[in-house]
């Protein structure tokens, strides 16, 4: 458990989060008026505090019953202070809440149930029902990361994403699951690779205790594994149903056949929201991403009975990379709207690392 660096630390706390005395004076009146109270969703985990805690879970120190500002005599930044995470054997985790009513614990239960390589949906440790909210439950899963924090500095980390993402998606379909959410937001990582020391889970820039900055390692070379995450949506169909739904929802406004009432093909739907993130992601934003369109084209048709399946995705794909030169995924990803003179500066020292490697491949070390 990560201790509350205010409790009696200011030895260890850096310059910058120590106030001078007009400081201590402001942030001491903020306070008693109410500035850093609860909101009302913290309220909610608050209530819950106890009932966790009697699972395995610690959450921070601010959502304890008998909570105080901890940094009031401290000369402590409150920004600095009550850091602490929600654990399971000294792993930070995240708790979300969801209504029993809906699909979401159905298919989460059913993918829980299958060991494959090939699942990439997030992992569920536990489903806890709902101290107070009979029509509520709390779904326990590991802390995950946005999949682009940090960006994506190499072609190659672009190609390791689309790999499992797409095998991701084949596998969903597979097992007769439509997502029916694809977005950018709903793909996260396991970044722990990436952050051997760990950072802080809102403050994704920082250490766990606030006080330095969490710098990441490459993602080259390591094992990053990626989820599709939310299934608040996603509908299981049965065996030998057609996977026909109804609803214009989702973050991907751009589907063409979404409706509230005329029935469309929830698998296609998926088709195309992954073809239009390959498009908007990286082939519009990145230089030398050409190679997708041979997968967002087909992908993203207006005509949804015209898009390839979730398998023949993979298919295309995996025949388009294996005619990719393997040093082009040691490329950077060079923003198109990077200007003339620093894409050429980059591309240099690009040239530059690409020949350090070759030669210390070429002399074995």
């Amino acid at each position: 458990m990560l201790a509350d660096v205010c409790a009696g630390k200011t030895e260890a706390t850096p310059q910058h989060a120590i106030l001078d005395s007009a400081g201590i004076k402001y942030y001491a009146e903020s306070t008693r008026r109410g500035t850093y109270a609860h909101a009302s969703a913290e309220i909610f985990w608050q209530r819950r505090y106890c009932f966790l805690r009697d699972h395995g879970y610690i959450m921070r120190p601010r959502y304890e019953p008998e909570w105080k500002p901890s940094w009031i005599g401290t000369g402590i930044h409150p920004a600095y202070c009550e850091d602490s995470v929600m654990l399971l054997d000294n792993e930070l985790v995240a708790i979300k809440r969801f209504r029993t009513d809906s699909q979401e614990q159905h298919i989460i239960q059913f993918l829980s149930t299958l060991e494959d390589e090939k699942k990439h949906a997030v992992p569920v440790y536990a489903i806890l029902p709902d101290p107070f909210d009979p029509q509520l439950a709390l779904m326990v899963m590991p802390f995950l990361r946005p999949c682009d924090e940090p960006d994506f500095s190499t072609i190659g980390d672009a190609v390791e994403f689309i790999d499992q993402i797409t095998e991701g998606l084949v596998f969903l379909h597979s097992h007769r699951i439509a997502h029916r959410d694809i977005a950018f937001a709903n793909i996260m990582m396991d970044a722990k690779p990436l952050y051997p020391n760990g950072y802080h889970p809102v403050r994704l820039h920082c250490s766990e205790d606030l006080l330095q900055e969490s710098t990441p390692l490459p993602r080259a070379g390591r094992s990053i594994r990626y989820y599709y995450v939310d299934f608040g949506l996603s509908i299981k169909f049965p065996e030998g149903a057609p996977p026909y739904a109804v609803g214009d929802v989702g973050r991907d406004a751009e589907v063409p056949e979404l409706s509230p009432d005329v029935p469309y093909d929830a698998f296609k739907v998926d088709i195309f929201a992954l073809g239009n993130l390959f498009r908007k992601k990286f082939e519009q934003r990145f230089n030398s991403m050409e190679f997708l369109l041979r997968l967002i084209e087909p992908m993203t048709r207006r005509q949804p009975e015209t898009r390839p399946t979730a398998e023949q995705v993979l298919v295309e794909w995996q025949s388009t990379r294996a005619e990719l030169n393997e040093s082009l995924f040691r490329w950077r990803l060079g923003p198109k709207s990077e200007p003339a003179i620093e894409r050429m500066f980059n591309d240099t020292v690009a040239v530059a690392l690409e020949g350090i490697y070759r030669l210390r491949k070429l002399v074995g070390t």
